[in-house]
């Protein structure tokens, strides 16, 4: 069989193949870099080692104006990393799962115009058994703490225990709980003690944007892909370039052809395909992957190939600590570096807030977090005052003293549904092509007014967190710009062919044998980071597959 993508999409399904004894070829667009290449380099901070070159390899992006107008640019920020494990390598590891009513959107919330929401084809209790799986086999470290909107479980516990806590993670229970809410530790693919010849975590702080050089954080190559290999029945080819999946004369996957790293054309032929290379390339590869049975590209019939994309809405906020108003040893207590601060608040999951939504709403997390240390581009961003003047001098100086040694910011992310539309959503763009010649994705990144609602609903409840727990400065913003990373949808799964990509089980429509099993499947994202749920159902796919080459032909 032949998967393209080693991201975690791609490698849960490399890894129960190879294991179950079938050949498995793996297509990675980008090189092979392990634990010795992961520095704690400014220079490299946002991967940019590791990603695409916008220049060669871009993407066009349309975004929304205020006169209802859309511009259009050229990006090379939707490439979340070419490197096998993809963008798992450069994570931060919060790995929520969804809760029950993720599954059930459109019947448990109820229609919103403009808005194209609908339930999943399956349901929580199927995925649980996933989820479950993910955290033993992946490595995911925490303690489960009771609460109103805590998801059901079968196992009391997870596998790893919690990572080390700083000590601003008791000052924030205690203000959560004075406010009447429900804190609790946030889960972590971080491995808190060796694990399959992975080190454990060394509390570096350099976790979101960075790869982990001691192989604690739970990356497809880590965790699946460097096991995967060892028994040698999964191949790993690297700076191959998958361009086109070509079908038979029945319209099933029988071979994908892609460039190596001399640009020579490649075929791999395959009895299974799995296409898992992020939500966008995946749309932009089936459309590009036109034959007889499928000529706008494959499973298009109902023109459902690179539909209902989805980002990840939300925001940010931040708590600024004046170190020099707190006794010595708690300043010295809300300096320490290294620790997480790692909790959460899901008591807006759901909203019961007539004065302001009328009606009974989804709302989604914040999670409590540290950036990771980035002094230099924390300096460079010091050199301007509020009116936009350059700083310098002995006044520049006294802003960088103040800001490494007297104050100390911690951060809260909010995450909610980005409600799928008509005007989010992936196609070919015909006048631009890539350093292969290949037409690139088009895409279109249209949000939808109730997203910023419920967002700026979920910030300032982080403000008023933050304010709480004594912050001298505290704020937070909404934003409606597409995230550079967790983007899902695109290639929805769903029980009825005119309005999604895939059946239940992932399978491209009108094909036999081709799958999807990134975050493209997703109808909706949820209200969490979607890593742990695309590992699940990649799982989940692989059994599927698993039965399919069992099952006798006849």
């Amino acid at each position: 069989m032949c998967v393209v993508g080693s991201g975690a999409g791609g490698a849960p399904v490399a890894f129960d193949l190879a294991n179950a004894g079938y050949k498995v070829a793996v297509l990675e667009k980008g090189g092979w870099f392990d634990e010795q290449d992961f520095k704690k380099d400014e220079m490299l901070f946002r991967r940019k080692r590791f990603r695409s070159k916008v220049d060669s390899e871009p993407h066009v992006i349309e975004e929304p104006e205020r006169d209802g107008s859309w511009s259009m640019s050229q990006t090379g920020r939707f490439w979340g990393g070419n490197v096998v494990g993809g963008a798992s390598n450069f994570m931060s590891g919060y790995f929520h799962r969804l809760k029950p009513t993720d599954f059930r959107l459109l019947s448990e919330f109820g229609p919103i115009e403009g808005a194209n929401v609908t339930d999943w084809p399956i349901d929580y209790d199927e995925l649980e058994p996933y989820y479950t799986l993910v955290e033993q086999v992946v490595g995911v470290s925490g303690t489960v703490v009771a609460h109103p909107n805590l998801e059901p479980r079968s196992t009391p516990d997870y596998p790893f225990p919690a990572a080390t806590e700083h000590t601003v993670a008791r000052r924030f229970d205690k203000a959560a709980k004075e406010l009447g809410l429900h804190p609790f530790p946030m889960a972590r693919s971080i491995l808190t003690q060796p694990f399959n010849g992975r080190g454990a975590c060394e509390y570096s702080g350099y976790c979101g944007s960075y790869g982990c050089h001691t192989g604690a954080k739970g990356s497809a190559r880590a965790a699946l892909i460097d096991r995967a290999v060892v028994g040698g029945n999964c191949d790993v080819l690297t700076h191959a370039m998958a361009y086109r999946i070509n079908t038979d004369r029945r319209g099933n996957a029988e071979s994908v052809d892609y460039y190596d790293r001399q640009q020579g054309s490649v075929r791999v032929r395959a009895r299974v395909v799995v296409v898992a290379c992020y939500s966008i390339e995946s749309s932009r590869l089936l459309l590009a992957s036109a034959g007889g049975k499928h000529p706008d590209g494959i499973g298009n019939l109902h023109q459902q190939i690179g539909k209902h994309l989805h980002c990840c809405a939300g925001g940010t906020g931040h708590g600024i600590f004046d170190l020099t108003r707190f006794a010595p040893r708690e300043a010295m207590q809300l300096s320490e570096r290294g620790p997480f601060f790692n909790r959460a608040l899901q008591d807006w999951y759901v909203i019961d807030d007539e004065a302001v939504f009328g009606r009974r709403v989804k709302g989604g997390t914040l999670d409590f977090v540290f950036d990771p240390p980035s002094p230099t581009v924390d300096a460079n961003s010091l050199k301007w005052d509020e009116e936009r003047n350059l700083v310098w001098g002995s006044a520049f100086k006294r802003k960088l003293v103040s800001h490494f040694t007297e104050t100390r910011d911690f951060k809260f992310e909010a995450f909610c549904d980005w409600l799928p539309t008509d005007d989010c959503h992936v196609t070919l763009d015909g006048s631009k092509r890539d350093k292969w010649g290949l037409p690139v994705a088009r895409v279109r990144v249209g949000y939808h007014s109730h997203d910023l609602k419920i967002a700026r609903y979920l910030v300032d409840r982080g403000v008023e967190v933050m304010k709480q727990m004594g912050a001298q400065k505290s704020f937070g913003n909404a934003s409606t710009i597409p995230t550079t990373n967790l983007i899902a949808g695109g290639l929805r799964f769903g029980r009825d062919a005119r309005t999604s990509a895939l059946d239940a089980d992932c399978r491209v429509r009108g094909t036999d044998n081709l799958f999807v099993t990134d975050g493209s499947f997703m109808p909706t994202g949820g209200s969490v980071t979607p890593t742990s749920t695309i590992y699940a159902n990649a799982f989940r796919v692989a059994d599927r597959i698993t039965a399919q080459l069992t099952r006798p032909e006849g």
